[in-house]
């Protein structure tokens, strides 16, 4: 081995001059010995390996010359094995870089890849070197050029479709077959025009970091589909790539295109735990380096699991702090995105397992970044835990994921829970986030990737998760959902219509909602899992979108947010006032009436009701009518309000939402709903 003395570089893992010299600098326990790292050139035995130097804080530094980009390497450390306090020091394990670019190589053997023998974690270090069995980085070339100019959507027009890179485009009939399930195939002009043509604003990935399966999914041969098992943060997933070995390029180009397109790119991140799993997982990066600065661990040096996936990384560590906000730089000043969805936010607010905060370092150091802080933020508000259940709980600068208003969307549709619920979510959720935000921090929602589709809301009472291979366990028991009457699918022509109009409705109280909107992609195509609530292991077409459907279902989605985006009201900054401060004889912003015109109050607030009528003024005023009742209701127009006439603009009664008649009616007329109906007039 050959030393090489200190560079003084406090630039992170590995940086290529134009001069072939590679500057490397790499964190690994106190106790370590020795740290190699080691390029993979030629079989995997061949190549040079590098000793590295330690600095004062912990880092392992050198200079490599001769190297070039695409270049394989990885790490390896010496020392003490320590599993008792954590330190599970293995040279026989090659280790990935935390700060890598770009990786290459596959997960074969979990075996190789443990850094014990005889499946006890506390016992004896594993001999077997892990090369050839484990992924590896690649040193990266020049850094790709900005492109095209961010959108910058304000959070008051913003409307979210989440959707898997994969997914999205596996069944795609105009993407050619080579780009499918790649960042080429969304950037694909089929694509973007679907997109443009909902009104979607901004498209959130689920996770395109380059992850690993865990060792749960390895022993059965399967793999996270999702992503939440990240292996290196700062590098794309290399599946995605339509040319192998282009994963970056390519990444870019599709975020040119998508923002050329007027839409913004938020990726879902995950800083709460890793791939490595529980303390008897294998070591691929972070175990291996330096455990104890990564993850929270018990006094006995087991993983403390605050996510149900084995680790938990502790907020409170320098070293994930560095990592964390690296890696953000990276993705927006380098890679061009606009925003993060991080994925169970709440451990980030839990420094060294502690009780959440939202003033904790990590969460004050993203909000005061100068990069990080410019961005769009959204918080997954919870963990594995009751404790890290915090909607409502992050600060200024953050919109969350507000499952509250999940289940009370769900809940009146169902014909369940008080009528204050369904108003309050409605309205933006004040009880939730005033005063210290404004309606735009909710993320309103009805589904997501994690959970039912939206055609399996309506058609499934219960999950039927059997093909994940975990006997039905996995998956959420709480969904909240109707199936109209018959379990799954049904040639039944009542309940096939009565699905329908449920998904309508859901997709408008969804789209004319105070808050941001978010769609499920897929959910305007009519997409079933067959009932799966979890299909995170399922990279087959349970998951694959079908486009056969691709008809009125979009348009009406289209329809609805473009009503929303020509209704100020609904896309307002802070929340409505109602009668608060009024001034005589001033109609207020917002009121809630019953069927017969009366405004509701107090009296109703803890009832059910299957009728809600909600006038919001605006320049060009709305009347909303929700019926979730089973049989027809009257309802009256109001005639207090100083409307003259009422204008049908939007029914959840024809496929593409089409009143049958926009003939105008005057207040104070009679219509009859028909059952489990959504109506929109326009007041004049």
């Amino acid at each position: 081995m050959r030393t090489i003395s200190h560079t003084g570089t406090e630039r992170r893992g590995v940086h290529l001059g134009e001069d072939g010299v590679l500057s490397v600098a790499v964190p690994a326990t106190t106790t370590a010995e020795a740290v190699e790292v080691c390029l993979l050139e030629g079989s995997w035995d061949a190549g040079r390996r590098v000793e590295l130097v330690p600095d004062a804080e912990g880092w392992w530094r050198g200079q490599v010359p001769d190297v070039a980009a695409g270049t394989g390497y990885g790490l390896r450390v010496h020392g003490p094995w320590s599993p008792a306090t954590g330190v599970r020091t293995n040279p026989a394990k090659l280790l990935v870089d935390p700060w890598a670019r770009r990786v290459d190589g596959a997960f074969t053997s979990l075996p190789a890849a443990l850094a014990h023998v005889d499946d006890d974690p506390f016992g004896t270090a594993s001999s077997v070197d892990s090369a050839g069995s484990v992924p590896f980085a690649l040193v990266p070339g020049p850094a790709p050029a900005v492109g095209t100019e961010r959108p910058r959507v304000p959070w008051r027009d913003t409307v979210v479709y989440e959707t898997h890179v994969r997914d999205l485009t596996m069944r795609h009939p105009e993407v050619p077959a080579a780009q499918r399930g790649t960042f080429a195939g969304v950037a694909h002009p089929a694509v973007l025009e679907h997109l443009t043509r909902l009104g979607v604003t901004t498209v959130e990935l689920l996770p395109v970091f380059a992850n690993a399966p865990e060792p749960s999914l390895m022993v059965r041969g399967a793999h996270n589909h999702w992503g939440y098992s990240t292996l290196a943060y700062l590098a794309p997933e290399p599946r995605y790539a339509s040319v192998r070995g282009q994963e970056i390029p390519e990444f870019r180009a599709m975020v040119d295109a998508l923002h050329a397109a007027g839409l913004e790119v938020v990726l879902d991140v995950v800083f709460n735990h890793s791939c490595e799993g529980g303390v008897g997982g294998p070591s691929l990066s972070w175990r291996g380096l330096d455990a104890p600065s990564w993850y929270q661990l018990s006094p006995t040096g087991r993983d403390v699991d605050f996510t149900g996936c084995g680790n938990t990384f502790d907020a409170g560590s320098p070293l994930v702090s560095a990592l964390v906000l690296d890696c953000l730089r990276y993705w927006v000043t380098e890679m061009g995105v606009d925003g993060f969805r991080f994925d169970l936010a709440s451990t980030m607010g839990r420094p060294g397992g502690s009780g959440f905060s939202r003033d904790a370092p990590l969460l004050e150091a993203l909000a005061s970044d100068d990069v990080v802080s410019q961005v769009k933020l959204i918080a997954e508000p919870w963990d594995a835990t009751g404790e890290g259940y915090q909607v409502g709980g992050f600060g200024a600068g953050w919109a969350e994921w507000n499952g509250r208003y999940r289940d009370g969307v769900r809940d009146f549709w169902r014909r369940h829970g008080a009528v204050s619920e369904i108003v309050t979510r409605l309205a933006g959720s004040s009880d939730i986030y005033w005063p210290r935000r404004g309606p735009a921090a909710s993320v309103n929602f009805v589904t997501a990737h994690d959970g039912f589709t939206l055609r399996d809301l309506v058609s499934y009472d219960h999950k039927h998760n059997e093909a994940n291979g975990e006997d039905n366990r996995d998956g959420t028991d709480d969904n909240r959902s109707w199936n109209g009457g018959v379990e799954g699918p049904s040639d039944d022509p009542d309940v096939v219509a009565l699905r329908e109009r449920q998904t309508r409705n859901l997709l408008a109280t969804l789209g004319l909602s105070a808050g941001t909107p978010m769609l499920l992609g897929g959910d305007e195509l009519g997409h079933t899992q067959h009932g799966n609530n979890n299909a995170y292991c399922l990279d087959d077409e349970t998951s694959w979108r079908s486009w056969d459907a691709a008809g009125p279902l979009v348009d009406f989605v289209g329809k609805v947010f473009a009503l929303r985006r020509s209704v100020p009201e609904l896309r307002r900054d802070d929340f409505f006032y109602g009668h608060s401060d009024l001034p005589e004889g001033e109609v207020p912003d917002i009121v809630w009436l019953s069927e017969t015109a009366r405004e509701l109050g107090a009296e109703d607030w803890g009832h059910h009701k299957e009728t809600l009528v909600v006038r919001v003024r605006s320049a060009s005023s709305v009347l909303l009518v929700l019926h979730s009742g089973a049989g027809d209701v009257d309802v009256e127009l109001p005639t207090w309000l100083g409307d003259t006439t009422f204008v049908p603009e939007l029914t959840s009664g024809t496929p593409d939402g089409t009143p049958t008649s926009v003939e105008p009616l005057p207040a104070g007329a009679s219509v009859t709903v028909p059952p489990h109906s959504f109506l929109v007039f326009r007041s004049v």
